[in-house]
């Protein structure tokens, strides 16, 4: 079972009070989410599963390092992927306790128990430098008021040779999903601009980072980058 299809297992599994729209619409696991990963950001299936096992590959499936994650929001992507690495010490930030609130329900539900939460700022780590082998950071970075903190802050906490990987919305590769990020997504204050193009983003990583990827799947901006 490839990490898409543990996190889709994961959710149907435990539904009831877990189950939102948010976290439909990320796992592609309802109706509604299979209807707005089409209409917003023209993925099916097999691109669905290709984004998020693109962004989760660089971490190894017996990893056995410190991870921070930021942010974590409910943690529907990444608290099952953490369940098959006991032997990890992962570390979940957020800067919204109720987001976080969902995430530590989550794991607690899962029985994982090698995973510590803290509210905090991604402009502000609370950590020490090169506390980390691995920094993830799934869809946040098109969220943070102050990108520039955000980038500086994830590479300071991240150990030389340690790895910083995940994805966010970038502009200009999917005209229909710049649409709505626009008209919709920018409005109701779920995304923040300026955003990155695969361009901008490169060269933001390359001048903070030895070894640097992006590949787009249509608007995700999946990336990884090797310090």
């Amino acid at each position: 079972m490839d990490r898409h299809e543990e996190i889709k297992a994961s959710y149907r599994a435990l539904g009831g009070g877990f189950a939102n729209l948010y976290d439909g619409i990320i796992t592609r696991s309802t109706l509604i989410g299979k209807l707005m990963d089409s209409l917003v950001w023209g993925l099916d299936a097999s691109l669905a599963a290709k984004w998020i096992n693109d962004a989760l590959a660089p971490i190894p499936e017996d990893f056995k390092g410190t991870l921070l994650e930021v942010p974590v929001g409910t943690g529907v992507l990444t608290v099952p992927v953490y369940k098959s690495l006991p032997e990890a010490q992962i570390t979940c930030l957020d800067y919204s306790a109720e987001m976080m609130k969902n995430a530590e329900r989550r794991a607690e539900a899962l029985a994982v128990k090698n995973v510590s939460f803290v509210q905090g700022d991604v402009g502000a780590l609370p950590f020490e430098d090169e506390s980390f082998d691995v920094v993830l950071s799934l869809n946040g970075f098109h969220a943070f008021p102050d990108k520039d903190a955000a980038f500086k802050e994830t590479c300071r906490v991240l150990k030389k040779d340690g790895i910083f990987c995940g994805c966010f919305y970038i502009a200009g590769e999917f005209k229909r999903t710049d649409w709505f990020v626009k008209h919709m997504y920018v409005p109701k204050g779920f995304f923040t601009p300026p955003f990155e193009t695969r361009e901008t983003l490169e060269k933001r990583l390359k001048d903070l980072y030895a070894e640097v990827r992006v590949s787009p799947v249509r608007a995700e901006g999946v990336f990884c980058c090797v310090k």
